[in-house]
């Protein structure tokens, strides 16, 4: 156990989600989580307890093999156990669900939902969404997945939506909310797909998306701010990174090309008050330094955002020159 005491800010008061994950919209601007992926070498709660006292009032957990495995056995008293750590630490949560081998120890991610037998990824992610109601999450975080090459397209959309509709179901009865993340490289890539989607699932009130801010930079033929305005009626999570375009490499903020004061005061601007949790699955050998360099370029960015409007500020994007 860690004998560490973090004093992170008094969060605000987490009211019950509401469909559309609008629940704390209203307020200063965003607030700053990070993602338990880019700490894998840590323990779940020495994590948590450095995020805390980073000031970050937030985590994007990724349940995984040594982070709330939800298929070890005491799940339940392991899920109060970290509800618990959360509320003493005063940490919002989303649950991501991308974890690259907890299913499969061969094959990265799979199987999906596109696979011939996808029941292992249904089971995961209702579980999923059960623990998510349990921890009083915010959102519940999943993708399509690559189509695997045997699979035509129309099978494999229709297995994805099949699928989503099951997991969808599992949502409506635990009050959980869906946040769908566009990943480039898989069969939902980018926010028109998405939109395809969810016209394709009815449209339904619990089925948000995940916007990953990389991304946007990486493949969307708009400018970054531009894609927060279009999906801001529907976002319930927010990943943000840096990236360069055409490549998808979660990068460090200023090793990339993303001009960061302008996303964030399109966040605001848009009445997104959910987490904006840093995502960088590739940093855990650096973990606690990297964190702490990540929130100060964010609370930089977002006080040249509020100070210059939504035009182009000119702050550098290097890390070093905010830290």
């Amino acid at each position: 156990m860690t004998t560490a005491r973090p004093h992170p800010p008094t969060p605000p008061p987490q009211p019950t989600p509401d469909p559309v994950g609008r629940e704390h919209r209203g307020g200063a601007g965003p607030r700053f989580g990070y993602g338990t992926n880019g700490f894998a070498n840590h323990r779940l709660e020495d994590a948590l307890a450095v995020i805390a006292e980073l000031g970050y009032q937030g985590v994007a957990l990724t349940l995984d093999h040594d982070h709330l495995d939800p298929f070890a056995p005491g799940l339940a008293r392991r899920v109060d156990e970290v509800a618990r750590r959360l509320d003493l630490l005063g940490l919002a949560v989303v649950v991501e669900t991308g974890a690259r081998y907890l299913l499969d120890p061969w094959h990265k991610h799979a199987p999906t939902l596109l696979h011939d037998e996808p029941a292992r990824r249904i089971d995961f992610l209702t579980r999923a969404v059960r623990i998510g109601a349990d921890l009083g999450a915010e959102a519940v975080s999943c993708w399509a997945g690559v189509r695997p090459d045997a699979v035509p397209p129309a099978v494999a959309w229709d297995r994805l939506v099949a699928g989503c509709a099951t997991v969808l179901d599992a949502a409506d009865r635990a009050g959980m909310t869906l946040g769908f993340e566009p990943e480039p490289g898989m069969l939902v890539e980018d926010i028109a797909g998405w939109q395809r989607l969810r016209q394709a699932l009815g449209d339904p009130a619990r089925f948000g998306i995940t916007l990953d801010i990389g991304h946007c930079r990486c493949l969307e033929p708009r400018p970054v701010p531009e894609c927060v305005h279009q999906v801001a009626a529907h976002l319930v999570n927010v990943q943000i990174d840096d990236m360069c375009r055409g490549v998808h490499e979660h990068l460090e903020f200023g090793a990339g090309e993303i001009d960061f004061p302008p996303v964030l005061r399109a966040l605001t601007d848009a009445g997104y008050r959910g987490l904006v949790a840093v995502e960088l699955p590739r940093h855990s050998h650096a973990a606690p330094t990297v964190a702490a360099r990540s929130i100060d370029f964010l609370r930089a960015a977002a006080e040249a955002g509020r100070a210059a409007g939504a035009a182009p500020t000119g702050l550098s994007h290097r890390a070093t020159e905010v830290a």
